[in-house]
């Protein structure tokens, strides 16, 4: 009854370990598939040996044997490292069955306390270590983190050169930093054009425009046309009667 209870609490404790902190945080199911097979496989080794008298001596020594197993179709980061050693010891605590039960219990849980703050979000957000290939060959050290300031947008805190390439020009250097980012420049938008005055709207009170007269042509009799001065549409009209 006991073993059932430490397979439980493994299982518990791994899911957590996989599935609640390094799946939503980083997203390589690979790794979580073989987080899962090493923690039972350890889990299920370590209860086998549990039972015989030198089942603590093997159990060491199988952690410390799985503990130089390196995969070497993918290089691991270091982060990745630290969940993979975290799930051989839920294994092999749970395995073991150290008693008492709650003693367990407390190991398991400040293992999956350790991983949560240690590797949080909010956890040194700044500090970062990239490998940069600059294009210029620097030597000297000032240069040289002027440079990386310049493109990393940060405060360099070690750089590392790996390679000072003279006939090539350029500089392979390691480089662990704190981001830094600039705020963004203000855009500027042109200023609009200034819109033309648009015309004010007619009004019954406003005089009309002179209208001008048309040309008169002269009469049979060789008379002068009458005058061409012009005629407004407000005047009024004077009909003359003529001379019979």
């Amino acid at each position: 009854m006991t073993s059932l209870i430490f397979i439980a609490a493994d299982l518990a404790a791994i899911s957590i370990l996989t599935f609640v902190l390094y799946l939503r945080r980083h997203r390589r199911r690979d790794l979580v598939v073989s987080y899962l097979g090493m923690n039972v496989g350890v889990l299920a080794v370590a209860t086998a040996l549990s039972g015989s008298a030198a089942g603590l001596g093997l159990g060491l020594g199988l952690f410390g044997v799985l503990s130089i197993i390196r995969l070497r179709s993918t290089e691991l980061s270091q982060h990745e490292v630290a969940y993979y050693f975290s799930a051989l010891a839920l294994g092999l605590i749970a395995g073991l069955g150290i008693e008492p039960i709650w003693l367990t219990a407390s190991l398991m849980g400040l293992i999956l306390l350790v991983m949560f703050v240690g590797d949080h979000p909010r956890v040194l957000p700044a500090h970062r270590h990239q490998t940069v290939i600059l294009d210029r060959a620097l030597a000297e050290d000032a240069e040289l983190y002027a440079r990386l300031e310049e493109v990393l947008h940060g405060k360099v805190h070690s750089a590392t050169i790996q390679e000072l390439d003279l006939v090539n020009d350029k500089t392979i250097v390691d480089v662990r930093y704190a981001y830094n980012p600039r705020p963004a420049a203000a855009t500027y938008l042109p200023a609009a054009a200034p819109r033309h005055a648009e015309p004010a709207p007619y009004s019954s009170s406003q005089p009309l425009p002179p209208v001008p007269a048309p040309l008169a042509t002269p009469d049979a009799g060789g008379s002068e046309p009458a005058s061409s001065a012009p005629v407004h549409a407000s005047d009024p009209v004077h009909a003359s009667a003529g001379a019979a």
